[in-house]
């Protein structure tokens, strides 16, 4: 799977907000998934806490506007 950059910028705070929210159940249903049968590539959900955490860093840049 091809490592891609996130475009966090171009999105408004309600934007990001849902994506956000979208990944995080991501998360959830792959850390069940896991616990129940292996995934083929645990390092994924490292990918997707680390992409949240960017993103829930951009949403905290734009909501006191920098």
């Amino acid at each position: 799977m091809a490592k891609e950059k996130l475009d966090l910028k171009g999105l408004n705070i309600q934007e990001l907000q849902e994506k956000i929210s979208a990944e995080e159940l991501r998360l959830k249903k792959m850390k069940f998934g896991h616990a129940i049968t292996p995934i083929e590539n645990p390092m994924s959900i490292r990918s997707v806490r680390r992409d949240i955490a960017r993103m829930q860093t951009e949403l905290r840049k734009k909501q006191l506007g920098f």
